[in-house]
């Protein structure tokens, strides 16, 4: 649930800012939904609030952290190191949120071998041992889209069960495996339609 993730970060700011408690209306007003979805939303996962007190903050956080399974380490790997790929692992705000990127693959014999971040990158071939070694469980393609679908289809053979999927296409797996795709053109074509059919003020 994308609500989630959007609590939990607003969680982690109150924190930094010294913050222990906090309301379903506060929390609600920061993202742009109600308190009574606030509430909803948290009470389908346990009893963290009290009335007329709101949430402790910290607690809350970890609770939602555990939630969402970011309360420990997930291994990742990447396939696809163009530009796209190598900006991904160089962004260090994925360690900090629960996610490591162990492996990177391509088939670009001018990329193997080269470390961007703190991966090198590796033939693709070796996908399967390196899954195999790190208990690697989710992947992030980041091919061209006429390559994507034969890299997912390798991906469920060696075991991945969640894929990032960034290249535009659909892709087709098999059942206990989830796509989550990434189109970033067609969330700027959102906005761009939000933008510029905005009613006048």
């Amino acid at each position: 649930m994308q609500r989630l993730s959007l609590y939990l970060r607003r969680l982690e700011h109150l924190a930094q800012e010294g913050v222990s408690t906090v309301s379903s209306r506060n929390l609600a007003g920061q993202l742009g939904t109600t308190a009574a979805q606030v509430r909803r939303d948290l009470a389908y996962f346990g009893q963290f609030g009290k009335a007329g007190v709101g949430y402790k903050v910290e607690e809350l956080a970890a609770q939602l952290r555990r939630i969402l399974g970011t309360d420990r380490t997930h291994n990742v790997i990447l396939v696809g190191v163009g530009h796209l790929g190598r900006a991904l692992l160089r962004y260090k705000g994925f360690r900090s949120r629960g996610f490591e990127f162990v492996g990177a693959f391509d088939i670009a014999r001018s990329k193997i071998g080269k470390t961007f971040g703190s991966v090198t990158v590796r033939n693709l071939q070796e996908v399967g041992r390196l899954v195999k070694q790190h208990d690697v469980r989710l992947a992030v393609i980041a091919t061209p889209a006429e390559a994507a679908q034969d890299v997912a289809d390798m991906l469920c053979k060696v075991g991945i069960s969640g894929i990032l999927n960034f290249a535009p296409t659909t892709l087709i797996v098999g059942d206990g495996v989830t796509v989550g795709p990434v189109d970033l053109a067609g969330a700027l074509e959102q906005l761009s339609f939000q933008t510029y059919h905005a009613p006048m003020s």
